[in-house]
C-alpha cells in the first residue's frame, strides 16, 4: 500500500511516470503517420496521400492503427528507462559540474548516444512486431501460408516458433547504429534549441509551452533526419517473414539491392511524412514529459514531502 507514494516521491518514480506520459502522447500522436512511412518504405507506392488514400479506400482508417498496442504496450517502461538513462549519464560524463547547473552539451550528447543504444534492445523486436502487422493486407502471406495476423501476441509467437530469439531480435544491430547517435543528437538539439529560444530555462526550468513544443519537435526533425537511410534499411530487414526466405542477407546487402533496384532516393523515400511526424511525436512527448514533471514536483511540494525540485534533464 505504500509503494506507489514512496515511489512518486522519489526522483526516478517522477521519471518513469513523467516518461510513460510523452511515450503514450507521441504514439498516439504520431501512429497514423508512422504507418504511412513504413508502407512507403517498403513499397513503390509513391506519396504519403496516395497511400493514405489506398489503405482507407481498401482496409478502413482503423487500419492506420493497427500493431499500435505493441508500441503504446511497452513505450511506458521505454521511455522512462530512455529519459532515466540519459538524465543520469548527461552528468556522469561531466563530473566537474555542480549539481545546480544543467548538464554541459557535451554531457548530454554523450548521454543520449549510450540511452539509444540501450533502449534498442527494447525497441527491436517491438517494432519488428509492429511492422509486420503494419504491412499485413486482411490476408497476410506468412511463411508461405495465407493466414491473418491476430495482434502482437500472434505475431510474437509464430515468429518465435519459427525463428527462434534470433527472430525476435531480427534488425537489432541496425536499430543500435540507427538509436545511438540519433538519440545523441535528439537530446542535444532540444536542450540546446530550448534554451536558444528562452535563455536561462535550462537552469531555472521555466520554459514555455511553446518552446517544449518547437525545440521537441525540432529535435526529433533533426534526429529523423540525420538516420533516415538506416531506418529504410531496418524497415525493410525486419519486414522479411522468415528467414529462410529472407530477400536480404544483412544489412550491406539490403542497402546494395535497395539501391541497385530502385536507386538512391529509396534511402529518403517517405522522408517528408517521417520528418512532419517527428515534428509532432516529439514535440508532444517533451510537452507532456516536462509537464508531468513539473505536476509531480509541485504536489510533491505541496504535500511538504522531503523531496527537493528538481529540473528533469
Amino acid at each position: 500500500m505504500d509503494f506507489w507514494p514512496e515511489f512518486l516521491a522519489s526522483s526516478w518514480g517522477k521519471e518513469f511516470v513523467a516518461g510513460g506520459f510523452g511515450g503514450i502522447a507521441g504514439v498516439i500522436s504520431g501512429y497514423p503517420l508512422d504507418s504511412i512511412r513504413v508502407r512507403q518504405q517498403n513499397s513503390k507506392c509513391g506519396s504519403a496521400f496516395r497511400v493514405f488514400r489506398n489503405v482507407v479506400a481498401t482496409e478502413g482508417p482503423l487500419s492506420l492503427y493497427r500493431g499500435m498496442a505493441a508500441p503504446l504496450a511497452s513505450v511506458t517502461f521505454q521511455n522512462a528507462m530512455v529519459f532515466q538513462i540519459y538524465a543520469t549519464l548527461s552528468r556522469a560524463f561531466d563530473r566537474d559540474i555542480p549539481a545546480s547547473d544543467p548538464p554541459s552539451y557535451k554531457g548530454v550528447a554523450l548521454g543520449g548516444t549510450v540511452a539509444g543504444a540501450i533502449q534498442s534492445l527494447i525497441i527491436s523486436p517491438v517494432e519488428l512486431v509492429k511492422i509486420q502487422l503494419q504491412l499485413q493486407s486482411k490476408n497476410h502471406k506468412y511463411n508461405n501460408q495465407t493466414i491473418t495476423l491476430k495482434g502482437p501476441v500472434d505475431v510474437t509467437r509464430r515468429i518465435f516458433r519459427q525463428e527462434g530469439w534470433r527472430g525476435v531480435y531480427r534488425g537489432l544491430a541496425i536499430t543500435v547504429l540507427r538509436d545511438a547517435h540519433s538519440h545523441g543528437l535528439y537530446f542535444w538539439a532540444y536542450e540546446y534549441t530550448k534554451e536558444q529560444l528562452h535563455p536561462g530555462c535550462r537552469k531555472n526550468g521555466q520554459e514555455s509551452f511553446q518552446t517544449m513544443l518547437i525545440a521537441g519537435g525540432l529535435a526529433g526533425a533533426v534526429s529523423w533526419i540525420s538516420c533516415y537511410p538506416l531506418d529504410v534499411v531496418k524497415t525493410r530487414l525486419q519486414a522479411q517473414s522468415h528467414s529462410k526466405s529472407a530477400k536480404y542477407n544483412g544489412i550491406v546487402d539490403c542497402f546494395r539491392q535497395s539501391v541497385r533496384e530502385d536507386g538512391h532516393g529509396v534511402l529518403w523515400r517517405g522522408v517528408g511524412t517521417t520528418v512532419g511526424r517527428a515534428f509532432l511525436v516529439n514535440g508532444a512527448i517533451f510537452t507532456a514529459y516536462e509537464t508531468a514533471l513539473r505536476f509531480l514536483f509541485n504536489n510533491n511540494n505541496n504535500n511538504h514531502t522531503n523531496v527537493p525540485s528538481e529540473n528533469a534533464l
